[in-house]
């Protein structure tokens, strides 16, 4: 079987990616996980909001439906350190 993973921007574009991300994950514009604790607020970050998967006869996509994380979010993820 053929497992295919990808991001789902907020507008709708979608792009395929090759790693696994999870719930409430931090990442970048593409796609990438952040590392934590995140040095400044003056980046565009998403936030893994959903995880879905559709399976049709050999092929199985996982899609990460991503939601844009707001700069007064990312200071108080900033401030917390997580």
């Amino acid at each position: 079987m053929v497992r295919t993973g990808t991001i789902v921007y907020p507008e709708g574009d979608s792009r395929e990616i090759e790693h696994e991300l999870r719930v409430n994950q931090l990442v970048d514009l593409n796609g990438n996980p952040l590392a934590l604790p995140l040095q400044s607020a003056r980046a565009i970050v998403y936030r893994v909001w959903k995880v879905t998967t559709q399976a049709e006869r050999h092929e199985e996509g996982t899609f990460y439906h991503l939601e844009l994380v707001t700069r007064p979010e990312l200071e108080s993820v900033i401030r917390r350190g997580e």
